[in-house]
């Protein structure tokens, strides 16, 4: 293999939604690193077969600020 041609593999730490904390090898930021989740297997609807409505940083609101007026009809 060529020198330098992959990124530097190190461990970080792992912070589930629910708090829980693991070490695993990764490329992300450097070592000792806290990557901090926000969907998880404890948390997605794909595993737990529930489904709720996850809203980061606002999203829904700013969506429907955006659209509030499309498909409203005006009288006339």
């Amino acid at each position: 293999m060529k020198p330098d041609t992959h990124p530097d593999y190190h461990v970080i730490n792992v912070i589930m939604t629910d708090g829980t904390e693991f070490k695993t090898r990764s490329c992300y930021g450097k070592p000792g690193d806290t990557l901090r989740l926000d969907i998880d297997t404890k948390s997605h609807p794909a595993w737990t077969g529930q489904q709720r409505v996850l809203d980061t940083g606002g999203q829904i609101a700013k969506f429907n600020k955006k659209f509030a007026g499309i498909g409203a009809r005006k009288k006339g």
